[in-house]
């Protein structure tokens, strides 16, 4: 019965959670319906599903390349659905984040900044393609509203003979520096504003604050190297295209 009422207090509390947000969305009319309550609802099983499948990776170890495949494809196809009005926004999602993933894991662990071991490597892995594909699509979305509002800028260029690429070169860099800025400040208030998730983790997993503190560190650099890969990608590729973005009426 312990754990019944221990499962069942849990359940109680987050509903009430997402009662009161719920609740004030409405009163401030945001429109959001239910669909915090619908997401906390997939996280429950997802998390379910994660947590039986871990168990299983960390008695089978070799098994933890099919769960990286696992998490990289669910994050590419959840940035690809967010950039299906961007130019070639598919290929865009798709190769960024694997570029920005796979280029910062290869170097954490190359550089031996964290033991490869199966935990540190799926914790890691996790944070790090989860901020690729938010990188992804925050660099697409700035990048094609930006396109949008500089439409007669870009056609100028275009008509000046400049390439698509040069046409959209600005607007490209804008967008990765304002997908990167929210991260960017986080991790400069982090110990004073903040304590992020890796830090406080690994505190409750039993590592000493200063291990905690090295984990944090190597996981904040982890993210900016794999989210300024994937944002450059992203808008690099965005910016051959040969089109002006349809203007709204």
């Amino acid at each position: 019965m312990d754990g019944l009422g221990h499962y069942l207090t849990f359940g109680l509390g987050l509903l009430a959670l997402v009662g009161v947000t719920i609740g004030l969305a409405r009163w401030a009319g945001v429109g959001l319906g239910l669909f915090p309550l619908w997401a906390l609802a997939r996280a429950v099983v997802q998390l379910s599903v994660v947590a039986l499948l871990l168990r299983g990776i960390l008695a089978v170890p070799w098994t933890v390349a099919l769960f990286l495949v696992l998490m990289l494809t669910t994050a590419s196809w959840t940035a690809v659905r967010r950039l299906e009005l961007l130019w070639h926004g598919r290929r865009a999602a798709v190769l960024g984040v694997l570029a920005g993933a796979a280029l910062a894991l290869t170097m954490v662990f190359a550089l031996q900044l964290v033991d490869l071991e199966v935990r540190y490597l799926v914790a890691v892995a996790g944070i790090v393609i989860g901020n690729a594909m938010s990188a992804a699509t925050l660099a697409g979305r700035n990048f094609l509203r930006s396109a949008t509002a500089r439409r007669d800028e870009i056609e100028a260029w275009l008509s000046l003979g400049a390439s698509p690429a040069r046409a959209h070169e600005e607007i490209g860099r804008e967008s990765v520096r304002e997908s990167l800025l929210p991260t960017l400040d986080q991790t400069k208030s982090t110990g004073l504003v903040t304590l992020p998730g890796a830090f406080v983790g690994a505190l409750f997993g039993g590592a000493g604050p200063a291990g905690a503190a090295e984990f944090q560190l190597v996981v904040l650099a982890g993210i900016a190297l794999a989210m300024t890969v994937t944002s450059i990608v992203v808008t690099r590729i965005a910016g051959r295209t040969p089109y002006l973005v349809a203007t709204r009426t």
